[in-house]
C-alpha cells in the first residue's frame, strides 16, 4: 500500500508467481536449509547479441534507448528480476553491491551485460549475473541458495521442478502439484501434476493475489495468505534502487556501495 494515498499497488515481478518459487521461499523461511550463506542468481539471454535495435524489432529499440528505458537496459530489464527473486526466495534484503556493467555491442549507450556481487542483511554473500548477449540462451533465469544445512535450485525454463540438496542424503526433486507441497504452492497451482504450468500461469497468480487484496479492502477484511503474497510498492522501490545503484556502482572506483533507498 502507498502510505501517502492509501492506494494499493501491485507489481508484476512475475517469477515470484511460480508455485515452486513459493515453495522454495517457504522452505527457506522454515529454516530447512539453515542459515543462508550463499545466493547465486542468473538471468542470461542472447537475443541482443547483435544490433536488433537497428531492425524493426520494437522490443529491442525501446530497451536500448535511454530516453525510454532510462539508465539501464540489461539490469533494468532482467537483472532487477534476478535481484527480486534472490530477495523473495531468501527472505533477506540486499544491503550492499559491487557492480560491473558492459555494453559489448559497439555503439550501444546502455548495458547489455553485467555482474553484481551482493551482500545480504544476515551476512550472506551473493552473485548476480544478467546478460542479453549470451548467445543461444533464451530466458534462463535460475537461482541457487546454500545454507549451513542444505541447498536448493530452481530454473525458470523447467519451472515445475525444485531441487533440494543435502550433505547426508540424496538430492530431492519436488514437482508442482505434489501433495507434499505447502499452502502457498498448493493454492497457486492451476493444473494437475505433470501438466505444463509456466509463465502465463505465474502472471495469473500475481493478478489473482492483487485482486484478492482489492476484494479484502472492499470488504474491510485482512487479505488472506495468498492475496498478501504479492509484490507491491516496497518491491518496486527496491527494484528501482537496485537499477540505479548498479549503474552508479559500475561507473565508480569505489568497490562496495550501500543499498540505500531514496
Amino acid at each position: 500500500m502507498i502510505t501517502a494515498t492509501g492506494l494499493l499497488y501491485g507489481l508484476t515481478h512475475t517469477y515470484t508467481g511460480y508455485p515452486l518459487v513459493k515453495e522454495a521461499r517457504a522452505r527457506v523461511l522454515a529454516g530447512e536449509l539453515g542459515i543462508i550463506r550463499k545466493i547465486v542468481v542468473e538471468y542470461p539471454q542472447g537475443w541482443l547479441a547483435d544490433r536488433q535495435e537497428d531492425t524493426d524489432n520494437k522490443q529491442a529499440a525501446w530497451r536500448l534507448d535511454p530516453t525510454r528505458a532510462g539508465a539501464s537496459s540489461c539490469m533494468g530489464d532482467i537483472g532487477v528480476h534476478a535481484a527480486n527473486l534472490a530477495e523473495y526466495v531468501s527472505g533477506l534484503e540486499i544491503t550492499a553491491i559491487c557492480s560491473d556493467l558492459t555494453a559489448f555491442v559497439p555503439g550501444r549507450k546502455l548495458d547489455d551485460d553485467g555482474a553484481v556481487l551482493l551482500r545480504f542483511g544476515n551476512g550472506a554473500r551473493g552473485v548476480l549475473h544478467a546478460s542479453q548477449v549470451s548467445v543461444g540462451e533464451e530466458n534462463a533465469l535460475g537461482i541457487r541458495l546454500y545454507g549451513d544445512k542444505g541447498g536448493l535450485e530452481w530454473r525458470q525454463q523447467e519451472p515445475n521442478t525444485l531441487w533440494l540438496k543435502w550433505p547426508d542424503r540424496p538430492t530431492e526433486m519436488l514437482r508442482t502439484g505434489g501433495g507434499y507441497l505447502g499452502e502457498l504452492a498448493a493454492v497457486n497451482t492451476r493444473t494437475p501434476m505433470g501438466h505444463p504450468e509456466g509463465y502465463l500461469e505465474a502472471f495469473a497468480n500475481i493478478y489473482m493475489a492483487f485482486a484478492g487484496q482489492i476484494r479484502a479492502r472492499e470488504a474491510g477484511q485482512i487479505p488472506c495468505v495468498r492475496a498478501a503474497d504479492c509484490p507491491g510498492i516496497d518491491e518496486a522501490i527496491r527494484g528501482m534502487t537496485f537499477i540505479e545503484l548498479a549503474v552508479a556502482a559500475s561507473a565508480s572506483d569505489i568497490k562496495w556501495h550501500a543499498f540505500v533507498q531514496h
